[in-house]
């Protein structure tokens, strides 16, 4: 489920493991040059070829999920001017999308809620004709294969949050746009909601660039992925205009509207990282002052961390989730821990650098992030990895049988501890089968050789096995496709 930004709660006796299975995240590399567009300017079908191949996809129809995204849609950049007016609830937004038609076609169909109302709509600069129907947007224009598109589209409305395919009590309010009590926003959409707020290819086979200009009342801040490269005012707002510098799926993708107070820290490699918490508490909520160190200890694992900066912003609701380069997390003791820092942020090594090519392996995410988590706790307590993983195998067998194997889950239980929990004593099982020298060298070596790209479970099992040199199909078949727990 999402890195797992949430928790689910299965009773008494799970609830301190579960509670942990809800973060997620990943490391980032020190910062590398890429080949994308000016964050001031928008790309079109002008720009050089190599300035948005970066964000090229090879898109498909999800085999959970498939009534949401498209792929006949490569997307390619999204550049959301948006502003936020928290006396209406109302969202204004002008939004640019480059995109690839990957066949030819006589319509494009993007995810959109019908909640915001588009007033113009053109592709190429012309008109076009389009219907909109629950989060389905059907634009009457033609398109020929491997040509790019440039879409520009003016929306307003109060976003609503979709119905979420969880059972967990942290997506009860639903999942994408949210607004708070206090009319400050947040986004949580995984599987899908990015929809709620954006015209949008709603998978996570799709990857795309982001610009974002994001306007608020004064005083108030516009918090999203990437860096920060302009701070503003301009008629009556103040203006926040971030870049991101590396291709994300929408589900990655985050926009907060609040009122917030900045603090910037640095890992020991020299990773920026930054903190935006309520200006209304500390600076540092919870447990967030440990974000450095989380970075320092994954990297001396996983390598550098994939990304140019890292960050945190607190928000009014129960989760955590990895989003790119700027972790979403919940106002609440859990998800400001230490525990849920590590494993939102060991994503951005599994989740966010290399990012599943559909929902069925959202396990290769979650185990490995879980796993991770376990290592550091096991390091806390000072016990060893497998004291551990048994205390985690007690319960294990429960979460696979209510929710199924954690590579066949019950689609309408998406994020249940069974994607978590199942997949992080399977890494254990590897761990020992092939001893600490290979399996570290895989853990390493994978999100660098996938960097910015999407896999599937047969392209991972075929990179391990030929990492590995061992056979492990049937490994792999066993632990994420049967309904009963390997034996251990």
């Amino acid at each position: 489920m999402f890195g797992i930004r949430r928790l689910t709660t299965l009773g008494a006796s799970l609830a301190l493991g579960l509670a942990l299975a809800a973060c997620g995240g990943h490391p980032v590399g020190a910062g590398r040059p890429h080949g994308v567009p000016s964050p001031t300017s928008s790309p079109s079908n002008d720009a050089a070829p190599g300035e948005l191949a970066i964000a090229r996809s090879d898109t498909r129809e999800d085999s959970v999920y498939p009534d949401v995204g498209d792929p006949l849609v490569d997307a390619l950049h999204y550049d959301l001017d948006l502003a936020w007016d928290p006396t209406r609830d109302l969202l204004t937004g002008v939004e640019t999308l480059t995109f690839r038609a990957t066949a030819d076609a006589a319509s494009i169909p993007l995810d959109f809620s019908d909640a915001l109302s588009v007033s113009t709509l053109s592709v190429d600069g012309a008109d076009a004709h389009f219907t909109q129907q629950g989060h389905g947007l059907a634009i009457a224009h033609p398109v020929v294969r491997d040509r790019d598109y440039e879409l520009v589209l003016h929306y307003a409305g109060t976003p609503r949050p979709a119905p979420a395919p969880s059972r967990r009590s942290d997506f009860s309010a639903g999942v994408g746009w949210n607004i708070s009590p206090d009319h400050e926003t947040s986004t949580l959409q995984e599987p899908y909601g990015a929809f709620t707020w954006y015209a949008v290819n709603d998978q996570p086979a799709d990857k795309a660039l982001y610009d974002f200009t994001l306007r608020s009342p004064p005083g108030w801040s516009g918090v999203a992925n990437g860096k920060l490269v302009e701070e503003s005012s301009a008629r009556g707002h103040d203006v926040d205009r971030w870049h991101l510098a590396e291709p994300a799926s929408s589900y990655l993708v985050t926009v907060a509207f609040g009122r917030y107070r900045h603090t910037e820290l640095s890992s020991r490699s020299g990773v920026p990282i930054q903190v935006w918490a309520p200006a209304d508490g500390p600076a540092l909520p919870g447990q967030t002052s440990y974000a450095p160190k989380a970075i320092d200890w994954l990297e001396n694992i996983l390598g550098p961390y994939p990304f140019d900066t890292f960050g945190v912003v607190v928000v009014h609701n129960d989760s955590g989730m990895e989003t790119q380069t700027m972790v979403t997390l919940g106002d609440n003791p859990y998800s400001l821990s230490q525990a849920v820092l590590v494993h939102e942020a060991a994503h951005h090594w599994y989740g966010d650098t290399v990012t599943p090519s559909d929902w069925s392996d959202v396990w290769m995410n979650e185990g490995m992030a879980m796993y991770l988590q376990g290592m550091w706790e096991a390091e806390q307590e000072g016990v060893t990895i497998n004291r551990k993983m048994d205390e985690w195998a007690g319960f294990e067998g429960r979460l696979r049988a209510a929710a199924g194997p954690p590579g066949a889950y019950d689609p309408t239980q998406f994020g249940d501890g069974n994607i978590y929990y199942g997949p992080a004593l399977m890494w254990q099982e590897l761990r020992e089968r092939i001893g600490d020298r290979r399996f570290f060298t895989v853990l390493r070596e994978w999100p660098a050789a996938q960097e910015n790209g999407n896999a599937d479970r047969r392209t991972y099992v075929d990179w391990i096995e030929k990492t590995t040199g061992v056979e492990l199909s049937g490994f792999f078949d066993a632990w994420l496709l049967d309904r009963r727990t390997p034996p251990r």
